[in-house]
């Protein structure tokens, strides 16, 4: 997607160093667009855990990265199989909830199995690393085909009027490696001359909404607006939202959905209205080993100074304050499970199903246990 005019992916191996992979540093945004070299694995496991990246595609993204990075700090260890599996294991826990993370490792320790050679390793990760971060593109692009059919019939049947799509958090460019989940059939509408609006949430604690997503729509000059959190059920009951769509960290085989803390609220309020609720499901984001997300999927609870301190733009110097007392105390759940009765359909790469075990398995037959 672009970044005033210039087409920019999330995360790339430097061109003039093969040594070091670069990554679009997210918590400078929306105020300064900054590149972070990524130098070793390590480098690697904190830019997830600092939420330098962020978005369960492109964390595991960023994990196939930095088991690349791990494979050229292998040449010079005594025990490289044992240098590896430890980089593994330290990636794996630095955000437990989004599935893509585990799953990334999980190939790449897959692709180098039974190898020795050094230079062999290397040459394994690097290419493995490059195709998920392909194929990642190409399961966006697909999906943004999939949800646009959604778009389309909204707008016919609003003779054209925009279609206003209400989102959360960040599911968007910034979140994969390019076009975005939830994001991407508003960008596939929008290039087709079909008129969309997107209602942002701004997503406290880390405004990813006001952030992130708006920074980008903007970018693509697709019309927007910020709001509060707390605004979207209002907009729902006054008619002003034809359509939700949010992404997803990790989905069960039953279609229960975890996500950003404040998309099961949002899901709420859209049934009440009778407002279709969509999550953009990429395949590696379904976790078919679970089937009760409120029971089952591990919810991060994070840092309390995200929830405590905010930073903003001070007459052109960024700044952070503090906004309650420090004898307050404080939780930072940073996501919550949606259950899938609450969700219209998901929009995977393979197309639209209802969020049940049922819809998934027809679309993802070789998933379904035999007897």
């Amino acid at each position: 997607m672009n970044v005033d005019g210039k087409p920019y992916r999330t995360i790339w191996l430097n061109p003039d160093d093969a040594s070091i992979v670069q990554a679009i540093d997210q918590r400078a945004l929306p105020h300064r667009f900054l590149i972070q070299d990524l130098k070793n694995w390590r480098d690697g496991r904190d830019a997830i855990a600092d939420m330098v990246v962020r978005g369960a595609p492109l964390i595991g993204a960023t994990a196939a990265w930095s088991l690349y990075l791990a494979a050229l700090e292998a040449r010079s260890v005594d025990d490289p199989d044992t240098f590896i599996n430890n980089a593994a294991a330290k990636l794996v826990d630095a955000r437990p909830t989004g599935a893509n993370l585990a799953w990334a490792v999980q190939r790449m320790l897959e692709a180098l199995a039974g190898t020795s050679d050094a230079e062999q390793r290397i040459a394994i990760t690097r290419r493995e690393a490059e195709s998920i971060c392909t194929e990642d593109v190409e399961i966006c692009q697909r999906i943004a085909n999939h949800g646009l059919e959604l778009i389309r019939s909204i707008s016919e049947r609003k003779a054209g009027d925009p279609v206003n799509i209400l989102t959360h958090c960040n599911a968007g460019w910034l979140a994969t490696v390019d076009w975005g989940t939830a994001t991407a059939p508003m960008y596939l509408a929008h290039q087709q001359g079909i008129a969309v609006h997107v209602w942002v949430g701004e997503t406290r604690p880390r405004n990813q909404g006001s952030q992130l997503t708006a920074w980008e729509l903007g970018h693509e000059g697709v019309p927007h607006t910020v709001i509060v959190d707390n605004a979207g059920g209002h907009l729902m009951q006054h008619g002003q939202v034809d359509l939700c769509i949010t992404g997803t960290d990790r989905t069960t085989r039953t279609g229960d959905v975890a996500n950003k803390i404040g998309t099961y609220l949002k899901a709420l309020a859209a049934n009440d209205n009778d407002i279709p609720f969509y999550v953009a499901v990429p395949s590696a984001s379904i976790d078919w080993r679970i089937g009760n997300g409120q029971k089952e999927i591990p919810i991060e609870e994070r840092d309390v100074a995200e929830v405590a301190i905010v930073e903003g733009l001070d007459g052109g110097r960024l700044r952070q304050v503090r906004t309650m007392l420090e004898t307050s105390p404080i939780r930072n759940y940073g996501f919550d499970v949606t259950p899938a009765r609450l969700i219209t359909g998901l929009i995977t790469d393979r197309g639209v199903c209802p969020a049940s075990e049922q819809g998934l398995f027809e679309l993802f037959p070789e998933r379904k246990p035999t007897a």
